[in-house]
């Protein structure tokens, strides 16, 4: 969907760009990084950017490929089609965003297919229908590589029909930029977040499912600006939504508490 007010993204390489020849080009692209580094955020902005209609559509293991085409339901009387978002956008030429693609069913991957070759077509066989997609549409997904290794896991021939940019976490003088300009929040206490952050990061041993992302160093930012006690702030953002083991919550609360 447009939004009157536009996304706050910091760039970080040459992804704007490599976006929008994408874009000219009608090739489809993945965004491959983990969770909270601002692959969502990235293309709100540039939907915005280009004045594109965005469609978001979350996956998981019980997305059907007719969650994405459409189906058939009863109105009245009568027995009606409704459009899919994949169809719609499709029709409308928007972005239809895949987000975490590999959670999807292998099966209904295979619905996409023909939209991400030479042939940019949408089959429907429950109305034995193909549609040619309008010039402006756009097909994007996200992906976690390092999330359940081995489980969720995307497979080479889907991977190999998009184009993919790379989103790890930003450098931290980036990082500090990206929590200052979504929340107001002081240079000092910025950097301190980054610095607890890259801290976790290179500790793997500590076992968590996922590290401290951008998006929950925002969240804390936005506790901390709002008078929480920062240790608080960082308990209730950070620690708690990464962990329930009580030993690791221990561990990173005396970490945040040493740096705040």
């Amino acid at each position: 969907m447009l939004t009157t007010k536009i996304p706050y993204y910091e760039p970080t390489g040459k992804e704007v760009e490599i976006f929008q020849m994408a874009a000219e080009n009608t090739l489809p692209l993945l965004l491959k990084g983990p969770t909270g580094s601002g692959k969502s955020r990235f293309l709100e902005f540039m939907a915005h950017q280009m004045g594109r209609k965005l469609i978001t559509i979350l996956c998981n293991d019980e997305t059907s490929a007719v969650d994405l085409v459409g189906r058939f339901i009863v109105k009245g009387a009568d027995t009606v089609w409704m459009d899919g978002p994949l169809t719609t956008g499709v029709k409308e030429g928007a972005i239809v965003y895949l987000d975490e693609i590999a959670e999807a069913r292998p099966d209904t991957l295979v619905t996409i297919h023909s939209l991400t070759d030479h042939r940019r077509t949408l089959f429907i066989e429950r109305k034995n229908e193909e549609i040619i997609a309008h010039p402006n549409f756009l097909l994007v997904a996200s992906y976690n590589p390092g999330y359940q290794k081995g489980f969720k896991e995307l497979k080479p021939s889907t991977k190999q029909r998009f184009l993919s940019m790379d989103f790890p976490y930003p450098k931290p003088s980036v990082e500090e930029k990206i929590i200052i300009g979504e929340t107001g929040i002081s240079d000092s206490i910025a950097k301190k977040l980054v610095q607890f952050a890259n801290l976790v990061r290179k500790k793997p041993e500590l076992g968590l499912a996922e590290t401290v992302s951008t998006r929950l160093l925002v969240s804390c930012a936005k506790l901390m600006g709002k008078g929480l006690p920062s240790r608080l702030a960082g308990r209730t953002a950070i620690i708690l939504p990464l962990t329930d083991d009580e030993d690791t919550v221990t561990a990173l609360q005396d970490s945040f508490d040493l740096i705040f």
